[in-house]
């Protein structure tokens, strides 16, 4: 029995997403009982990492009501400038945030939490690279490998995955 049993997670992908940051999430999650549902502009399409990796969506972002999640984990990469445009994607992350459920971006996927104008008093981290923005946005931002601030997980780079997964699995599973 996992830890995440009947939990329910979201994640976002569009071409140019971060391999790792997609991929060790998802597999980690299902690992602990949990469902992953990957959704895309697109149902059912083939969306190419920036390392070629490929990953086939589940649903269309804009098919899914917030509702029938219990977090969204948002993978880096330079999927999330393209994504951070889409206004379901910056509807349904600041519905997370609103109902107090996970919101978890590793590296350049803060650029969608910043365009979902939820980032204000948070404490977080990302890739050294948007850390202006992150500032800009409201919230303090600090140079570790994860960093839990009430519903929000943050991490920098791949090299943090195993925290930050196991900050993800630690607020899902109740932790605090």
């Amino acid at each position: 029995m996992g830890k995440l049993n009947g939990k329910k997670i979201l994640m976002f992908v569009d071409d140019t997403y971060e391999d790792l940051e997609l991929w060790y999430p998802k597999l980690r999650m299902i690992e602990e009982g949990a469902r992953v549902i990957v959704a895309g502009p697109a149902a059912d399409k083939i969306y190419s990492g920036k390392n070629g990796y490929p990953c086939k969506s589940d649903v269309s972002y804009n098919d899914i009501e917030e509702k029938a999640f219990d977090g969204l984990v948002i993978p880096g990469g330079f999927a999330p400038d393209k994504l951070r445009r889409d206004p379901k994607v910056l509807e349904l992350t600041k519905q997370f945030n609103d109902n107090n459920k996970l919101v978890a971006h590793i590296c350049h996927a803060g650029w969608i939490t910043i365009s979902a104008k939820i980032m204000k008093g948070y404490r977080c981290t990302s890739t050294p690279g948007i850390k202006d923005d992150i500032e800009n946005a409201g919230a303090i931002w600090i140079d570790e490998p994860v960093v839990i601030d009430r519903n929000m997980v943050s991490s920098r780079r791949p090299d943090d995955l195993p925290m930050f997964c196991e900050a993800i699995i630690h607020v899902l599973a109740g932790g605090t």
